[in-house]
């Protein structure tokens, strides 16, 4: 009899507390549900899907290289960066209003950026150290919506979540939502050439109104045996200034766009341009046998109203900026020459 009573008291103390972790688990299921924007540990993200109505997409991937968008491109890494430490860092500054909460929800349904966050998981998940069998799963989604009206919060809503909630980064004046552009040359890197000496196999610069400055350099090795050949006689030049060229080949290490112009210029005003003669012609094929094939277009001084003026003809073209192809078209880009220049002497440079 004694031994039932303990038994019953036993589950009569054991029963709250059971119920005390049990509630306690569901509040923060909810509040995780509907409060959960924040990522603590960006290491783990593995891809990024962002989306808006108009059909423009992107998906930024984790790779052992770095971040690319879909599939294909390089990213800008301080851009890339700046989006997890934010997503790292989101904050609940309140709930929207019960008033406004409707419309929020249909402004979010109608305008909202669509966000899919991955992350690595494990099967198997003991601690830290004792993982096993991992696999990437779709961690969270949400959608970013307008700016309040102080422009010191973002509407957004989690993915199966009731309620709306005004966010922010703390310490963070301003809005987030133009930190999830869906645009992927928004996320583009603007390196055009990023090759260490050892990386490259031959270079030739090409210069349309001069062809017989246009050259070529062959590595044969990385110990400073290059082969200068004049591409108009295909003739090897042996006398050459060995410490310009060892500069020209350098400079490949970092060679930078200023403005991407695939969506901006207008496509007939592009393809005018494409379709002219080259002023310079640059093709870099890498020790992989990639190449990186780039096209110099001269990019007009003035406007075409002002073109009509008597003085347009002395300074026909911009002498601080050119236009470029990238391999044939994948981009349209703006260069400096003050970046460029030290690429583009002609072959009389070298061997003067």
């Amino acid at each position: 009899m004694n031994k039932n009573i303990k038994y019953i008291i036993s589950i009569l103390l054991v029963i709250p507390i059971a119920l005390w972790f049990l509630l306690r688990s569901d509040s923060s299921t909810l509040t995780e549900k509907e409060t959960g924007f924040a990522v603590s540990d960006t290491s783990t993200i593995t891809k990024i899907f962002i989306a808006d109505k108009k059909s423009n997409q992107v998906t930024l991937k984790r790779t052992n290289k770095g971040w690319i968008i879909n599939n294909k491109f390089d990213s800008n890494p301080k851009l890339v960066e700046g989006l997890l430490g934010s997503m790292q860092r989101l904050k609940v500054k309140a709930p929207v209003p019960i008033a406004a909460r409707d419309n929020v929800i249909k402004r979010l349904a109608s305008i909202g950026i669509k966000v899919e966050v991955y992350e690595t998981s494990y099967r198997i998940n003991i601690s830290e150290k004792l993982r096993f069998f991992p696999y990437e799963k779709l961690a969270k989604i949400y959608y970013v919506g307008d700016a309040t009206q102080d422009n010191l919060g973002t509407y957004m809503l989690l993915e199966g979540a009731e309620h709306p909630y005004i966010i922010h980064i703390p310490g963070f004046r301003g809005f987030l939502s133009t930190r999830y552009s869906p645009k992927p040359d928004d996320w583009k890197s603007h390196i055009l050439f990023d090759y260490s000496l050892t990386d490259i196999n031959s270079i030739a610069v090409q210069f349309g109104q001069l062809p017989e400055e246009s050259f070529k350099v062959d590595i044969d090795d990385k110990t400073g045996n290059y082969n200068l050949i004049k591409l108009s006689t295909n003739q090897r030049i042996v006398n050459y200034d060995t410490l310009k060229l060892l500069n020209f080949l350098t400079s490949f290490s970092d060679l930078r766009y200023e403005t991407r112009l695939n969506n901006i210029m207008p496509t007939i005003k592009l393809d005018s341009i494409v379709n002219s003669s080259p002023i310079y012609e640059i093709t870099l094929v890498d020790e992989n046998k990639d190449t990186t094939y780039l096209k110099g277009f001269y990019k007009k001084a003035l406007s075409e109203e002002t073109r009509q003026a008597a003085y347009f003809e002395l300074i026909p073209y911009d002498n601080d900026r050119f236009y470029a192809s990238v391999n044939d078209g994948e981009d349209f880009v703006l260069l400096q020459y003050y970046i460029f220049d030290v690429v583009l002497y002609p072959l009389s440079y070298y061997t003067n």
